[in-house]
């Protein structure tokens, strides 16, 4: 899956537009550009790899946007070409292996952590990415899109999120209501397009390492500089 990107120019680093209260009780991530680095959406990163060709990936998108098919039959048409091009369990991973976890990452979960946060992920990425690089120990809850494999690793199909694009904002309000915390109560991290809906509805949102403008332009506050730990002086660890 691939979805367009906004103009993006460079801003100065950390800008802030407002600091977060004592209150906020989860703090919400998005995966791809965000905990992970070197991709901006795995989607797109997995088809340049295998060579699915551009023409049919943005058909695909056209497709989406257009309100032709739904989002689970746009999942459906990406992992169908992997399946055609013969691709595996094993060749996802070594795509995702060639990935680094954002710098700081894993500095920053731990102090959220110790500091009494929950965490969260609300993605458009896929299950193996956050399995193989970062696993699920530091989150209470991931949304994110699964693929599904025979015993040989053959992609055999899979379940798409409900909560990608505008959803993510109701995958937050989803896990606000389970957990008995208000929306404002909720902080969120996050750096492209499909971001925009969940920073609007989070009590608190910071637009880290963007890709987009207009997430720049309703998130609390903007960090440029591609290291995560930035983000824990607004969140007041």
């Amino acid at each position: 899956m691939e979805s367009a990107l906004s103009d993006f120019a460079g801003r100065e680093v950390g800008t802030t537009l407002g600091a977060l209260p004592l209150q906020y009780k989860l703090v919400c991530f998005d995966l791809d550009g965000t905990l992970i680095d070197d991709t901006i959406y795995i989607w797109q990163t997995l088809h340049e790899a295998f060579g699915v060709p551009k023409d049919e990936r943005q058909q695909h998108h056209s497709d989406y946007m257009a309100g032709r098919i739904s989002y689970a039959e746009w999942f459906a048409t990406d992992i169908a070409a992997w399946r055609r091009l013969g691709k595996s369990r094993e060749d996802i991973v070594a795509v995702v292996q060639d990935l680094s976890v954002m710098n700081g990452a894993i500095a920053t979960l731990e102090a959220l952590k110790a500091h009494g946060y929950r965490l969260a992920v609300i993605s458009g990425s896929i299950d193996i990415v956050i399995d193989t690089l970062l696993g699920r120990d530091f989150f209470d809850d991931v949304f994110i899109n699964h693929l599904h494999f025979d015993t040989a690793g053959a992609i055999i199909g899979g379940e798409p999120t409900p909560y990608d694009m505008e959803h993510k904002a109701t995958g937050l309000q989803a896990i606000a209501d389970r957990k008995n915390l208000d929306i404002s109560e909720c902080a969120f991290v996050g750096d492209n397009e499909n971001d925009v809906h969940i920073a609007e509805l989070a009590g608190f949102s910071i637009s880290f390492n963007s890709k987009s403008r207009k997430l720049d332009s309703i998130c609390d506050v903007v960090i440029d500089n591609k290291d995560l730990r930035d983000i824990l002086p607004h969140l007041e660890v």
